[in-house]
C-alpha cells in the first residue's frame, strides 16, 4: 500500500457483550483469529500532542506529539493483541459533503505549527515499526476507515476502531468494536455500550446524528431536538423515514413543527453523517498483517528524538532476541 500524508496541516482532530482486552477471543467468543485495529491517526495525534505539553529533541524541535503517540500506540497493540494495524490520516475535506454544506467544518482551527512540524516524523516512525500508514488526498479518515472496517468485518475478520468520533457508532456490530479513549474503562464498545451513551441502536445512530446535529463538524441539527428527544422519537418511530412519514403524530407541537421546518436539514444531515462502504482503493487485509520492525531505523529514529527510555526498552528487546 502507498504511504502518504499529503494534507498533515488540516484541522482536523471509528458482541452484545464481551471481553475485548488481553485475554479476549474474537466477538462471538471462539479461538481468537484475525483482528484489526484501526487508529485514528490525526485525532491520536492530537491527543498526544496536548496531553504533553513540553519536550523537545536534544536540536530543540517538538517531539511531544510523537513520543506521545507512540506510548498511546503500544499501549493499545499490547491490550487488544491485533494481528492486523492500519492507521488511516485525514486527506482533507470530503468535496461532496462541502456542496452539500458550505459550513462543513468551517469552525476547525489550522493545526498548531508545533503539531505540523512532527506529522511526517510520525509517519517515519510507522515506517520503521512496520506500521501501514495511509492518507488519500480529498478522502476523509472517517471515510476510509469505515471502509476498510467493513470490508475486513465481511472478510470474517474482527475489527476495532481506536477513535472518539461519534461518527462511527453507526459501524459497531458482531465484528466491529470501538475503542474510545475518553472512555476511562479502556473497554472497547459494542452495541450495549451504544445504546447506553446514545438511547438508540447502532443502526439508528446516522439518523440520530441527522436529528442533534454535530458541533464537531459544523452540522446544525433540529432546534430544540437534544439527545434524549431525538431518542424517544427514535424508539417510537424507528428512523427518520418513519419519523416524517407519521409527523402528525409527535405529541408536543413545538418539537412537531422543528422538525416540519428542518425536514430538508435532516434529509441532508442524513447523507452528511452516513459513512460509505464503497470507496475504491486496492488494500488487501494481507496488507495490514503487522510486519518485523526496522530495528536499526528505530534506533536512529529515538536517538535523533532524544527518547533515551525508549532507546533502552529497543536496545533490552534486541539484547533478548540475541540471547
Amino acid at each position: 500500500m502507498t504511504k502518504v500524508c499529503n494534507t498533515l496541516e488540516s484541522g482536523v482532530s471509528g458482541r452484545e457483550s464481551g471481553d475485548f482486552g488481553r485475554e479476549a477471543l474474537d466477538f462471538s467468543g471462539q479461538t481468537r483469529e484475525s483482528r484489526l485495529l484501526i487508529v485514528d491517526g490525526h485525532a491520536y495525534a492530537y491527543r498526544a500532542f496536548y496531553a504533553i505539553r513540553t519536550l523537545r529533541s536534544p536540536t530543540g524541535e517538538p517531539t511531544n506529539a510523537i513520543y506521545g503517540f507512540i506510548k498511546m500506540l503500544a499501549k493499545m497493540r499490547a491490550t487488544l493483541l491485533p494481528t492486523h494495524l492500519i492507521v488511516v490520516w485525514d486527506g482533507g475535506i470530503s468535496a461532496e459533503r462541502l456542496a452539500a454544506l458550505p459550513e462543513y467544518k468551517a469552525q476547525r482551527p489550522s493545526m498548531p505549527v508545533d503539531l505540523a512540524v512532527q506529522m511526517d516524523e510520525l509517519v517515519a516512525y510507522l515506517d520503521a515499526a512496520g506500521v501501514t500508514s495511509f492518507c488519500a488526498d480529498g478522502v476523509e479518515a472517517d471515510d476510509y476507515i469505515a471502509c476498510v472496517a467493513q470490508r475486513a468485518a465481511r472478510a470474517g475478520c474482527n475489527v476495532v476502531i481506536a477513535s472518539a468520533d461519534k461518527d462511527f457508532m453507526q459501524l459497531v456490530s458482531p465484528r466491529i468494536g470501538l475503542l474510545n479513549p475518553n472512555d476511562k474503562s479502556e473497554s472497547v464498545w459494542t452495541a450495549q455500550q451504544v445504546r447506553a451513551k446514545t438511547g438508540v441502536n447502532p443502526a439508528q445512530i446516522v439518523d440520530w446524528l441527522a436529528l442533534i446535529g454535530d458541533s464537531v463538524d459544523n452540522i446544525p441539527g433540529v432546534p430544540g431536538v437534544g439527545p434524549k428527544t431525538a431518542a424517544e422519537l427514535l424508539k417510537q418511530f424507528g428512523s427518520v423515514t418513519g419519523l416524517y412519514g407519521h409527523l402528525d403524530d409527535v405529541k408536543s407541537e413545538r418539537v412537531r413543527g422543528a422538525l416540519q421546518s428542518a425536514a430538508a436539514a435532516v434529509r441532508r444531515n442524513v447523507a452528511l453523517v452516513r459513512l460509505p462502504d464503497d470507496l475504491p482503493f486496492e488494500t488487501e487485509l494481507h496488507e495490514l498483517v503487522e510486519k518485523p520492525a526496522n530495528t536499526e531505523a528505530l534506533c536512529d529514529l529515538f536517538q535523533g528524538w532524544g527518547f533515551r527510555s525508549l532507546l533502552a526498552e529497543l536496545e533490552s528487546a534486541r539484547q533478548e532476541v540475541l540471547l
